[in-house]
């Protein structure tokens, strides 16, 4: 992948659901003073729910007055791909066989990390993982049953698996910071699905 899939422009960052309801109060409080309809309201507010990016909140409050909706200068010192020093044991794959499996917290992520969910669950939460290098694989692998993979907000992410009676979930790819990391999903589902979810993580417990 190259960078040409992280935007220069902050506007095209992912907003968050907080940001979705800044936007919302801005544009309650405008219809409150007379500024728009209450059909432009309604009209907004639904889209604002249905923003993706900053630009899209941007466009919904930019002829308002007040405290606009924009993206902020990202903070991806965090990101830096952790050196990991010689023996040290990173885990690479997660199995689940009729049962579950699940890895959150500060864990290293390896630069390819496959994950297998025959009639069970997988959860990869990487929101407060410590990446081992700038870009990272993950192969998921579904039978009967699902991975769910939860990751920040401000990380590149793109999903090309292949379902059979089952799916990959796109809606979470899309770009992030400069210098965050790019994660690749790949793999295959059968009667199963995998889940893409961008969640805030609070920045005191990446940095550990």
């Amino acid at each position: 992948m190259s960078d040409q899939s992280v935007p220069a422009d902050p506007r095209q960052l992912r907003a968050a659901d907080a940001d979705r309801e800044r936007a919302v109060e801005i544009l309650r409080q405008a219809a409150a003073e007379g500024r728009i309809t209450f059909d432009e309201l309604d009209e907004r507010v639904n889209q604002a729910y249905a923003a993706r990016t900053f630009a899209d909140l941007e466009a919904l409050t930019g002829d308002l007055p007040g405290a606009k909706v924009s993206a902020s200068a990202p903070a991806v010192a965090r990101y830096q791909p952790v050196q990991v020093p010689a023996g040290t044991p990173v885990p690479a794959v997660s199995v689940a066989v009729m049962s579950g499996a699940k890895r959150a917290g500060p864990w290293l992520v390896p630069p390819v990390y496959t994950a297998v969910a025959v009639m069970g669950g997988v959860e990869l939460d990487l929101r407060y993982a410590r990446f081992t290098a700038a870009e990272v694989t993950i192969r998921a692998f579904c039978l009967m049953g699902g991975v769910s993979i939860t990751v920040p907000e401000d990380i590149t992410v793109d999903v090309s698996g292949i379902g059979f009676m089952g799916g990959f979930d796109h809606k979470g790819s899309g770009p992030g910071a400069a210098g965050a990391p790019q994660l690749r999903v790949v793999g295959f589902a059968m009667l199963g699905g995998v889940e893409i979810k961008r969640r805030p993580a609070r920045p005191e417990l990446t940095d550990a």
